[in-house]
């Protein structure tokens, strides 16, 4: 079982930053891979950023260049910087972690970009 926690959503204006944080506790050594999603108002959630255990990186286009995942071993923690919001970033930001084939996911932290 793996145990996921974010912290660092909140209300930012266009152009701004903010920088998420998701402390993983629990089976960390079983964990593949980690990353970030996000579902806004009416749209599906989806995947916007994911570290795997070798430490590669992918994003979707929607972020690409504005969004950084990165991660500290040793707190057994994921970050999500986030320059240059958008409104359109408006979510609710999920961590996730996959663990064999099994998914867990953080419960979630609003952030409000707004214009």
């Amino acid at each position: 079982q793996v145990s996921l926690v974010e912290s660092g959503g909140g209300l930012v204006q266009a152009g701004g930053s903010l920088r998420l944080s998701c402390a993983a506790s629990g089976s960390i050594s079983s964990i593949n891979a980690m990353g970030w999603y996000r579902r806004a108002p009416g749209k599906e959630r989806e995947l916007i950023a994911r570290i795997s255990e070798g430490g590669m990186t992918n994003y979707a286009d929607s972020v690409k260049g504005r969004f950084t995942i990165s991660r500290d071993n040793a707190k057994n923690t994921v970050y999500l910087q986030m320059n240059s919001l958008k409104p359109e970033d408006t979510a609710v930001y999920y961590c996730n972690a996959l663990s064999w084939g099994d998914d867990y996911w953080g419960q979630g932290t609003q952030v409000t970009v707004s214009s």
